[in-house]
């Protein structure tokens, strides 16, 4: 298993390379500080199972580089790790493909969180339109609960005393494992496949 690291300023690099060898030490960091050399690093290390990603690099600003990412790797998923200001990027970011977005302001417990949740091995997507309550992890259960009731995120967080980040990661993967794209889809599906 490989994560790739892409931030052009060095420290930060690499403390986020450590923070991911500490959660997960069989772990395989690549460290990269554009988006230029990434076919290089997944013809060497082959495709990583997350790509966290800063969104200012000397060869891509913005949500441009999310864009092409997802063009050339549309199944691996990006955790945005940024100093720009979610009220600037974070809906432009998920709409351009991220699974997730952090300020870099957050601070190391929090991007542990959410790291921690992407690191959890789950199974991926069936593509059979059935899914067992069985094949769904414990946490998935509860989300699916929750959103049945209707809770926000934060109320959600609350509830699971998480973070609203950690509740986002945790959504997309539920949304990815259940094949649907939004929130109602999820309930209708869990609702009609007797997941509730």
């Amino acid at each position: 298993m490989s994560i790739f690291v892409i931030d052009d300023h060095p420290l930060m690099r690499e403390a986020i390379a450590m923070l991911v060898r500490r959660l997960s030490s069989n772990t395989n960091v690549v460290e990269l500080g554009r988006i230029a050399v990434v076919s290089q690093a997944v013809e060497k290390h082959g495709l990583p199972q997350l790509i966290c990603l800063d969104l200012k690099l000397p060869d891509t600003h913005g949500v441009s580089g999310i864009r092409e990412l997802k063009r050339n790797y549309p199944d691996v998923p990006i955790l945005v790790l940024t100093a720009s200001p979610s009220s600037d990027y974070e809906d432009l970011a998920i709409e351009a493909g991220a699974a997730a977005f952090l300020e870099k302001s957050v601070g190391a417990t929090e991007i542990a969180h959410v790291l921690r949740a992407f690191l959890i091995d789950e199974p991926d997507a069936d593509t059979e339109t059935t899914v067992s309550i069985g094949k769904l992890s414990k946490r998935q259960k509860q989300l699916l609960v929750l959103l049945d009731k209707g809770l926000s995120n934060r109320d959600i967080a609350d509830n699971l005393q998480i973070s609203e980040h950690t509740v986002k990661v945790h959504l997309w993967r539920l949304f990815r494992r259940l094949n649907v794209k939004s929130r109602s889809q999820a309930g209708h599906l869990a609702r009609t496949q007797g997941l509730l």
